[in-house]
């Protein structure tokens, strides 16, 4: 299955639930993806998105608000489901999962 998708998620962070909508497009190479993070805070670009194997994804996001920093990403899609991470820096990791839509 592809991961290509909608996914309404969520990620763990130290403000509390961060509700938003992350889609992935994958690339015609298969192995490369773009797409955006939506959520109350705005939205980040995929940046660098590699798709690893047939459900692995890796992918970084520069975050604005409410400081600028690189977020380092990575998530496995098994079905409708992500299951990942979000690397804040200084911050640490967050979890994050989310659910495919449509």
């Amino acid at each position: 299955m592809s991961v290509a998708g909608t996914y309404e998620c969520v990620t763990k962070s130290p403000m509390g639930d961060q509700k938003s909508t992350f889609t992935v497009v994958p690339g015609d190479d298969g192995k490369t993806f773009t797409g955006t993070n939506a959520g109350q805070m705005g939205s980040m670009e995929v940046e660098d998105g590699k798709i690893v194997g047939d459900d692995k994804l890796t992918w970084k996001m520069n975050m604005t608000v409410p400081m600028p920093m690189t977020l380092d990403c990575e998530a496995t899609v098994n079905g409708d489901q992500l299951t990942g991470n979000v690397n804040a820096g200084a911050f640490g990791s967050m979890p994050m999962t989310g659910e495919r839509k449509g």
